[in-house]
């Protein structure tokens, strides 16, 4: 069992390398630390060897070819190759992008630097359980719409969109559509034989895997997705992604795919217990989105009437959990993603989220519980 010094509930923000992960990393550190791009040698050899499978058995997770997987240095390199590298590549065709209000950062501030460059990015918005109207979705494309951008679970609320039915929709009027599904890969299953989704991005640090590590899925065929690499130099990832591998990374984050939560409904069970609880303080605190279609880990917990940031000063020093997204924790006033979804002020300053793991345990929900009744009892 893994344990750590204070309760850890932020497990969309990072988590954990799992120890299995560190045993299958540690060889390629010290042992097997050659380049794979040493062509000429056994260590360069045995460097290869072990992307190779990595590769391969990343791509039978996710059920694509091997040759579709590119490995980057995380998920906002990926999200970034992705859309900057359609773009560059497709613009002559259209100028037009759609992207939903919700994103992540790393998608959004993408889009802004691109419209900087010319680009038209059009923003769909969403209701207030999180979800996007297709039928406005639909309205919104153009002939000259070229890329469609829609994340497959939201990092902070939890709210999984309809990907099935934006893939298609896409494919219908011939865009491409490239989803972020960093908070998705690992704790749902992904199947990109099924899923009508030409490019993905995800990480190894959101799934029990190393940081410094991810991935980007590009279809090869009906339609065959190409892009601009973003740099240049070696040539690495078929002339996609130049720069010398992360071996012990992708060694890592391979590892990681393999160990699939199986719990999933164990870790359902602590999550909605605490946040029975927690909703039973007070009247009026509330779910933030929609509480069927999430992800089994997440809550994003409305305490009306409590400003976040003193409930978190009260408690961080014993329990970590997020005001929002980890990435812009830093920034100050509240989640874009709680603003696109309603207009209330005491609601948005009162929202916090919690994310859950497999080393949370039914002991620490129950600490959890008693730590945050005191605080918010004398708030």
């Amino acid at each position: 069992m893994v344990l750590f010094a204070v309760i850890y509930l932020d497990y969309n923000a990072t988590t954990p390398c799992a120890p299995e992960v560190v045993e299958a990393m540690l060889p390629y550190f010290t042992q097997k630390f050659g380049n794979a791009g040493s062509v000429t040698h056994a260590m360069g050899w045995t460097a290869q060897e072990a992307v190779k499978n990595a590769r391969a058995n990343i791509a039978d997770h996710l059920q694509c070819e091997a040759e579709e997987i590119y490995f980057t240095s995380g998920a906002t390199e990926s999200c970034n190759l992705a859309i900057q590298g359609i773009y560059n590549l497709y613009n002559i065709k259209g100028r037009e992008i759609i992207c939903c209000t919700t994103e992540h950062k790393a998608v959004l501030d993408t889009y802004h630097f691109l419209e900087q460059q010319g680009a038209i990015v059009r923003h769909i918005g969403v209701d207030e359980a999180g979800h996007i109207d297709l039928e406005a979705l639909e309205q919104a494309i153009t002939d000259n719409t070229i890329l469609l951008s829609i994340m497959f679970a939201n990092n902070e609320t939890g709210v999984i969109h309809d990907i099935r039915s934006i893939g298609e929709l896409a494919r219908k009027k011939g865009v491409l559509f490239f989803c972020d599904a960093t908070q998705a890969v690992g704790k749902l299953p992904v199947s990109l034989s099924e899923l009508p989704i030409d490019a993905m991005a995800f990480s190894g640090h959101k799934l029990y895997g190393p940081k410094g590590i991810g991935g980007l899925f590009l279809r090869r065929k009906k339609p065959r997705v190409s892009l601009q690499p973003l740099f240049y130099g070696g040539g690495q990832e078929r002339n996609r992604r130049s720069g010398t591998l992360n071996v012990p990374g992708i060694v890592g984050m391979s590892k990681a795919f393999s160990l699939f939560p199986d719990n999933q409904a164990a870790i359902a069970a602590l999550r909605d217990r605490l946040e029975a609880a927690l909703l039973a303080i007070r009247p009026g605190f509330m779910v933030n989105g929609d509480t069927r279609q999430r992800l089994p880990h997440v809550t994003n917990i409305a305490f009306c009437g409590v400003k976040a940031e003193k409930l978190l000063s009260r408690v961080n020093h014993e329990l970590c959990f997020s005001l929002g997204s980890a990435c812009t924790a830093a920034q100050q006033g509240p989640s874009h993603v709680l603003q696109s979804m309603f207009d209330d002020a005491r609601r948005l300053e009162g929202s916090v989220r919690f994310s859950l793991g497999r080393y949370t345990t039914g002991s620490e929900i129950t600490e959890t519980i008693t730590l945050l009744r005191k605080a918010l009892n004398n708030l």
